[in-house]
């Protein structure tokens, strides 16, 4: 299926439709390039800003690596394909949309089975260990999801995965993978990699088979309350300085995800 077949023409490229598209695009090219993708599966989504009944998804078919900001579905919370070309891939529909539809600040949703935390998810304990300063920040947002259902082929699933969010923004999910939601592509972003990031050192610090060495509760619970109060820098999140660094490396490397 050519990624010039699906493009849509009509969205303005000034507005903020189209910046939602671009940094949508980056973060699948980013999701390679950090080894989160696997195979033409799992799904990053995005509200249309604007709007309150539709999300951006990809055709079905495309690998994350040739994503491109003008080649997104816009499809309705209902199932509906409202524009675009393609196929909509199911699980990503019984996922994605009850999430954007009821969760709070989940204006992005993020699925991934990327390897460390899908590996985390596989343990009978799952639970990210306060053995480290990133992984009490990481820990603080996580919820976990202890009951395995099957493959999502039913909204109901999506529903289910709110509730067992609540207030939380990261979830490791049982023998699947893992799920982050933001305000902007840039906080799911953010969380994606960080929470990558810890599960890989935890489990790298679990194979050496030497005994870990967790924080005191009283460290633990200063930190949290360190990081809710932490500095800010300019006039945007961390979270975005961080994504716009990242973009800048696809930059650099003259990727095409903004056509």
């Amino acid at each position: 299926m050519a990624i010039s077949a699906l493009r849509t023409s009509d969205v303005d490229r000034d507005s903020a439709a189209w910046q939602a598209r671009v940094d949508l695009a980056a973060a699948h090219r980013l999701a390679v390039m950090h080894g989160f993708n696997e195979g033409i599966f799992n799904h990053l989504t995005l509200a249309v800003p604007g709007t309150d009944d539709r999300y951006l998804q990809i055709p079905f078919g495309l690998h994350w690596s040739e994503i491109t900001a003008s080649c997104f579905m816009e499809v309705g919370y209902n199932g509906e394909l409202l524009a675009g070309e393609g196929e909509i891939e199911r699980s990503s529909y019984c996922i994605h949309a009850p999430i954007h539809r009821l969760a709070s600040d989940a204006a992005c949703v993020m699925h991934t089975h990327m390897p460390y935390a899908s590996a985390l998810a596989r343990l009978k304990d799952p639970r990210i260990l306060p053995i480290g300063q990133t992984e009490i920040a990481v820990m603080m947002q996580t919820a976990y999801d202890d009951l395995y259902t099957g493959p999502a082929f039913d909204p109901a699933e999506g529903e289910r995965l709110v509730e067992v969010l609540g207030d939380k923004k990261i979830m490791i999910m049982a023998n699947h993978g893992a799920l982050t939601v933001g305000a902007t592509v840039a906080e799911a972003y953010d969380r994606l990699y960080y929470l990558e990031r810890v599960a890989q050192v935890q489990l790298y610090a679990m194979w050496t088979g030497q005994e870990l060495n967790p924080l005191p509760p009283e460290t633990v619970a200063h930190s949290i309350e360190q990081f809710g109060n932490g500095p800010s820098y300019g006039d945007k999140p961390i979270s975005q300085h961080h994504f716009d660094a990242l973009k800048r490396l696809l930059d650099r490397e003259g990727a095409d995800y903004d056509s």
